[in-house]
């Protein structure tokens, strides 16, 4: 009733001297309330309705990515998925170098410098030339086919390397962690996304749409960018592989993962381990004479530890107790 026809229930109540504590008893009255309380109703089902179509959008988004990241759990071969990647990354990059201007007005020398951080290029700008007749002779196309040759002889010579089977399981867990941090990145990009949207209607725009297109635009960097960053993490994360911690390599390599990392635990890959976190607490406060005091949390493990390293045994306070006892 406060935010429909509160007036009129207003000027019913001074109109008929109706005291505050006294029950109204009118079909009007009941009418108004029903109607006031549809409303709301339709409001609050339509604004749900609303969320659940920008959830939505998020939805079918996690479906793909959950998707891919099943096949990863699974143990399925991502080798050719990676070939994918490769064309795509390096596709990418010269058709970056290479979208504007004529040949003279590209900057190959930071094309390379480029492609170098992503996977060791063997071949030169000079090979490109002289393959072309002459610099002006190169065209995107050329470089495009030469590039993407050089980078899959060189994951060719990485599977070498490497061994098949360790390959595929560097492959599955290189893709793993990227996937998986670049989703939770791009959850908080869609969060920031959805708390602004709303503006957009006053620029006579459906939110709703505004959120979709750019949502879907988000997600298409994404994917990129995890098809980039696992690349760059194939050619150049520091593999160990330690026998002795299995009976056979194969055998463990064979071994469904359960979250991504446990599988293969003769394969060690640098980079892509989840750090250890400290199972104490950091504390840091200000002090009465405004500096910072720090201490960590006191455990069960640091009481044992410190008692271990005190010939003496006990707390500082224990033994002063025990001093006095004595005199």
């Amino acid at each position: 009733m406060r935010l429909f026809n509160a007036a009129m229930v207003d000027r019913f109540m001074t109109t008929a001297k109706m005291e505050d504590d006294v029950p109204i008893e009118s079909k009007m009255v009941s009418r108004s309330i029903r109607s006031a309380q549809t409303q709301v109703e339709a409001r609050n089902a339509e604004i749900r309705k609303n969320v659940l179509k920008y959830d939505d959008v998020l939805n079918r988004q996690r479906e793909v990515i959950y998707g891919e990241r099943l096949r990863v759990l699974q143990g399925e071969d991502l080798h050719e998925q990676v070939r994918h990647f490769i064309n795509d990354v390096v596709t990418g990059y010269v058709a970056s170098a290479t979208s504007e201007g004529y040949v003279d007005d590209w900057d190959l020398e930071t094309l390379w410098t480029a492609l170098k951080t992503l996977y060791p290029v063997s071949i030169s700008i000079a090979e490109i030339e002289e393959a072309a007749g002459g610099h002006g002779s190169i065209t995107a196309e050329m470089l495009r086919m030469e590039l993407t040759s050089d980078a899959h002889h060189a994951y060719d010579a990485r599977e070498l390397a490497l061994g098949e089977e360790v390959a595929r399981e560097v492959e599955r867990r290189v893709v793993l962690s990227v996937l998986d941090r670049k989703w939770r990145e791009h959850l908080y990009e869609m969060d920031y996304l959805q708390e602004g949207i709303g503006l957009r209607a006053m620029a006579q725009r459906d939110p709703l749409v505004e959120y979709q297109r750019e949502g879907f635009t988000l997600f298409e960097a994404m994917n990129e960018a995890i098809k980039e960053e696992s690349i760059g993490y194939l050619f150049n994360v520091e593999i160990e592989v330690n026998p002795s911690d299995a009976q056979d390599v194969q055998d463990v390599v064979e071994a469904p993962p359960v979250d991504g990392f446990e599988a293969a635990k003769a394969i060690r890959a640098k980079g892509l381990e989840t750090p250890a976190v400290s199972a104490r607490l950091h504390y840091s406060a200000p002090s009465d004479d405004y500096s910072v005091q720090e201490r960590d949390q006191v455990t069960d493990e640091t009481r044992a530890s410190r008692k271990a390293a005190d010939p003496r045994g006990g707390s500082k306070k224990s033994r002063a107790k025990n001093r006095n006892k004595r005199h």
